[in-house]
């Protein structure tokens, strides 16, 4: 069985693949989610943690540069040709995700539970499995 690339490593950004077709899409949206919620393992309660939480730790600049990597799925939505209700729902969780971000302490704990990115996440599966079928992958 061949390892993959830890998302901190160097040759984790040479697997995600270039391109506008459903296949690459999935693979980079699924790639950036589990870089922004799933960097990390916290030990003890093992729950994972991401770029999203971390960088949220700095006030309202981190926050917004959490914000700004999400609404990157969303743009990755619209470039699949999700709809416009899709879309809005999507960039409220961000925005809600986002402006909760700015409020100290709440702000932490709202990033470590309320993951809007994996919420995107799993919208924008549904809108591939659903319109791309050729796109699913297995999983265990």
């Amino acid at each position: 069985m061949v390892a993959r690339p830890t998302p901190m490593s160097p040759a984790f950004f040479d697997t995600l693949p270039v391109g506008r077709d459903p296949v690459a899409i999935r693979r980079r949206v699924e790639a950036v989610e589990r870089l922004l919620e799933g960097l990390y393992v916290i030990p003890g309660i093992n729950r994972r943690v991401g770029l999203d939480a971390i960088v949220g730790l700095v006030p309202v600049v981190g926050d917004l540069l959490a914000g700004a990597m999400g609404m990157w799925l969303v743009w990755e939505a619209r470039n699949l040709g999700m709809s416009r209700m899709a879309l809005f729902g999507m960039t409220a969780r961000v925005g809600f995700d986002t402006v909760l971000g700015m409020v100290p302490f709440v702000g932490d704990a709202a990033d470590f539970f309320y993951r809007s990115n994996t919420r995107n996440l799993k919208r924008i599966k549904k809108h591939l499995d659903r319109h791309y079928p050729a796109t699913v992958t297995v999983t265990r």
